[in-house]
């Protein structure tokens, strides 16, 4: 019986001497991991951002410069005035 105890108490230390040397790595991988994982969530979103506020930015002036080139009628239109100079 105390040869059992005894190959169990090894195992034991050897356990608990394995978590506290590895413990720290491996914390540390895990760490360095999700601070990747959040540095590219971040430089995705930002990029996301940026191409969308540009996409905004590219459709408002293009809006803008069309409707500038439409004429503005300020007088009266009649009809069969219209459709004679659309027919010529």
């Amino acid at each position: 019986m105390s040869t059992n105890r005894d190959a169990g108490a090894v195992v034991g230390v050897g356990v608990t001497a394995c978590a506290v040397c590895c413990a720290g790595p491996i914390l540390g991988f895990l760490a360095a991991l999700g601070l990747g994982t959040v540095a590219g969530v971040a430089l995705f979103g930002s990029f996301a951002a940026i191409v969308g506020a540009a996409v905004i930015v590219v459709m408002l002036v293009r809006h803008r410069r069309t409707s500038a080139c439409l004429p503005v009628e300020t007088q009266p239109v009649h009809i069969a005035r219209a459709r004679s100079v659309h027919q010529q």
